[in-house]
């Protein structure tokens, strides 16, 4: 039985993905369906964006806190100590250590971790010029919702999402496969086309990816519950409803 999961190769031993793996005696193989790829100063001018007009940095990922200080560099802005920082979560937030001296006075987050609950923070700081870094592709959600609550606010992109593209002897010879995001979900019919959900089953994790998927008509086979909580526990499931014994 094979199962690929597309992201990268998890850093440590521990992974509860080579649990499984050893466990049942399959095979879980990381591929990611997309990549993310720097942007170059030259294209980002054409956006005609002065990152310098603005007081505040809004990050949803650590992608955008990596992107936006590498650009900034190829750029030579220099950012200065004065600007602040609003996160969607505490993991992207203590991420900005990587790039800058973390104070809590100029750093600030939900501790839902929700876009949603950011907002309301940002607006008791309205007087802020937010600057929102963005992958070439997003919707127009998060604009929407700060334009909803009056605050004043920039977009620009400063990194590109594309699909890796699979080689011609590459087979999609799998049991399951497992998609995180729409863009997955894109690679997946760009490089097969002519997939056939005969051959294996499909979970999505996240409402936007079941979404997508539903839209160009592939069936969702498995998905998080709250009885399957992460991705090993949906691949173990699978396993075991398919013939699959512990050893």
């Amino acid at each position: 039985m094979k199962i690929l999961v597309s992201q990268p190769t998890p850093q440590t031993e521990k992974s509860p993905y080579f649990d499984v793996s050893s466990k049942y005696g399959v095979e879980v193989v990381f591929r990611p369906f997309i990549r993310v790829d720097h942007m170059p100063a030259k294209d980002f001018r054409q956006q005609k964006v002065s990152i310098l007009d603005h007081t505040a940095v809004v990050f949803s990922s650590r992608h955008g806190i990596d992107h936006f200080f590498s650009l900034c560099k190829d750029l030579r802005v220099s950012i200065p100590e004065s600007m602040k920082y609003f996160c969607k979560s505490e993991m992207i937030a203590l991420y900005l250590q990587k790039y800058i001296l973390y104070r809590k006075r100029k750093v600030f987050f939900p501790l839902t971790g929700k876009m949603d609950d950011l907002i309301p923070i940002m607006v008791k700081h309205k007087s802020e010029k937010f600057f929102v870094p963005q992958s070439s592709v997003h919707d127009d959600k998060l604009k929407n919702k700060l334009d909803n609550a009056k605050l004043n606010h920039t977009e620009a992109v400063m990194y590109y999402t594309v699909a890796n593209d699979f080689g011609p002897d590459e087979k999609l010879d799998y049991d399951m496969v497992v998609l995180f995001s729409p863009e997955g979900i894109h690679s997946l019919l760009k490089n097969f086309p002519n997939v056939n959900q005969g051959n294996f089953s499909l979970a999505c994790i996240g409402a936007k990816t079941i979404e997508e998927a539903e839209k160009l008509n592939l069936r969702v086979d498995f998905q998080l519950t709250p009885e399957l909580r992460s991705v090993p526990a949906i691949i173990e499931h699978f396993i075991k409803h398919h013939g699959g014994e512990s050893k």
